[in-house]
């Protein structure tokens, strides 16, 4: 029982990292450049950004989001093949990297952030609200950590 439920909370805490990358993804190199340019498509929006020496920086915005989802990989496949997994090893670890999220995609919405802000004299920040509401499921993680710990603290104490 304690590793079968190690082995769920270990697929379910790397599908919720992936979908939290994949969110980012999309909200760094869809959403927020056709929020910060109202009426341009997508495809001129990388025309204009082109024309002005910007680049979107899609690569560079893949590769810290695919990290993340490496390290869940990593993890599932540890907590899958170690004897002495548990459910809470693997809540906290998946928690842990969804804490990480917010400094990635941060790092990960920087360069993009900065190209639009270039190429069109606005503010390198967030146009679409979805940043917003990746911090709040990394500010949420935090308190998860410290709710699962308290909690198996206090049992362990019982």
């Amino acid at each position: 029982m304690h590793t079968d439920a190690a082995r769920v909370t270990s697929i379910v805490g790397a599908c919720g990292v992936t979908a939290y990358a994949v969110l980012a993804a999309v909200q760094i190199l869809v959403l927020n450049p056709l929020a910060a340019v109202p009426g341009a498509s997508l495809a001129q929006i990388h025309r204009e950004m082109a024309a002005a020496g910007e680049s979107p920086w899609t690569a560079g915005t893949l590769t810290v989001l695919g990290i993340g989802v490496a390290l869940a990989l990593l993890v599932l496949v540890l907590l899958w093949v170690r004897d002495d997994r548990s459910a809470l090893a693997a809540a906290l670890a998946y928690l842990g990297l969804l804490v990480c999220g917010a400094p990635a995609y941060f790092i990960a919405s920087f360069g993009p952030g900065m190209a639009l802000a270039d190429t069109y004299g606005i503010s390198g920040g967030d146009h679409a609200p979805y940043g917003l509401v990746l911090y709040a499921i990394s500010a949420l993680a935090v308190v998860a950590m410290a709710v699962v710990a308290i909690v198996s603290a206090a049992r362990r104490r019982a």
